[in-house]
């Protein structure tokens, strides 16, 4: 049986589906202050990709594509805002449906999804493996200057 959607705005629990950065929980511990509880998941319909000059990815609809990446469940009202103002203006929060990989049940979820379907800057696929490597330490500075800027709001 599927969970039911994510219901108005202010009401918690909130889930989130990731499929980049945020996979890394050492990002989302500087971002909350805690890692939520997740679960492996698979969003069908939809391609990751890469964006020229950029170390996140994007992803949008595509049929015969999925995106694995995981689900964060249990975000406070604070949490899913904090999740907002971090992702970039160009994503599009949306409640996708998502086949949750330990149980292989179908849940409603939000997901952001690239604004741009025409962007030149979309290319290949985006590989977590090597952002880890290549990127994370990075990464990680940059998320904790992000929450000294936004502070406590």
């Amino acid at each position: 049986m599927a969970a039911p959607p994510p219901a108005a705005a202010a009401t918690e629990p909130h889930s989130v589906f990731v499929y980049g950065t945020l996979m890394a929980e050492e990002v989302v511990r500087v971002l909350l202050g805690r890692a939520p509880p997740s679960s492996p998941a698979l969003l069908p319909g939809h391609r990751r990709f890469s964006l020229r000059g950029r170390v996140y990815p994007a992803i949008l609809p595509a049929p015969g594509y999925a995106v694995s990446g995981k689900v964060f469940m249990g975000l406070t009202n604070r949490e899913l805002h904090v999740f907002d103002m971090f992702e970039d203006e160009e994503y599009v929060k949306k409640t996708v449906e998502v086949s949750m990989a330990d149980t292989l049940e179908k849940s409603l979820t939000y997901a952001y999804i690239w604004g741009n379907e025409g962007d030149p800057d979309l290319y290949g696929e985006w590989d977590y493996e090597e952002w880890r490597k290549v990127h994370l330490k990075d990464y990680l500075e940059m998320t904790q200057e992000f929450m000294d800027e936004i502070g406590q709001f």
